[in-house]
């Protein structure tokens, strides 16, 4: 009987009514059920986390997933956060050395958002905080109060790295995005290379130098309308082939 590739989504853990939850969007879900073809499991962030071992020993690949929260700050040597903000420590407490742990394992790996910045972060790299006020950067973040559509649309271009993992998957050089991000990679971390910026310069893409396996981290998010975009859907069918390629090995 054929059987679909597990992969692993890393919860935030949130506060509803007083009672702890264990949360992840809908379209990240989705996107692993109907755009990977595989099945979706959630990775829970308990104190004390779950162990690396056993969840790897378990997942196909793992997607690390956009969040309101931001790492906090003191796991790379940045400022104490300026303003009042949902910091996930529980995430952050599983995130870190769950992402060494896949990519020393070579597991198949997408990144996105928050996911990419604990993916630098977690590899020596730092984050700015506050991306918009950087001298020639634009605002990054979505519009406070407009429709959610809105917020989610195609917002500016990526300009790709030639010869890159992310040019060989989607054929293009230049290509436009959705952006709904305060924070971004400030030091880039030493294993990673960047696979495409925006047009400021802030980097919107990485991969690995040396990758033991299939590695994407993303700032923006593929997720969303993933079946209407052509850029996305090369982005999750490379992740489905990569699934598919660690089953047969």
């Amino acid at each position: 009987m054929h059987q679909r590739p597990v992969v692993g989504l890393v919860c935030d853990r949130r506060v509803i009514e007083e009672d702890s939850a264990h949360l992840v969007l809908q379209q990240y879900v989705s996107v692993v059920r109907d755009g990977i073809e595989a099945l979706p499991l959630l990775i829970p962030v308990l104190d004390p986390p779950l162990d690396c071992t056993d969840i790897l020993s378990a997942m196909d690949g793992l997607l690390f997933t956009g969040s309101p929260s931001n790492v906090h700050p003191e796991l790379y040597g940045g400022a104490p956060a300026r303003e009042p903000k949902w910091e996930d420590r529980d995430r952050d407490a599983l995130c870190i050395p769950l992402i060494k742990a896949a990519v020393a394992a070579g597991l198949p790996t997408v990144c996105v958002c928050r996911g990419m910045q604990e993916l630098n972060v977690a590899l020596g790299g730092t984050l700015h905080q506050h991306v918009q006020e950087l001298p020639g950067r634009i605002d990054h973040r979505e519009k406070a109060n407009a429709p959610r559509e809105v917020q989610w649309s195609l917002a500016h271009d990526v300009i790709v790295t030639p010869g890159g993992l992310l040019a060989e998957l989607t054929g293009k050089t230049r290509f436009t995005v959705n952006s709904l991000h305060g924070q971004g990679i400030d030091r880039l971390a030493p294993s990673l290379r960047v696979e495409a910026h925006a047009t400021d310069g802030q980097i919107e893409a990485v991969s690995l130098i040396e990758p033991k396996g299939f590695l994407l981290g993303l700032q923006w998010h593929p997720e969303w309308h993933w079946s209407e975009d052509l850029v996305s859907r090369a982005i999750w069918q490379a992740f489905a082939a990569a699934l598919a390629k660690r089953r047969l090995a």
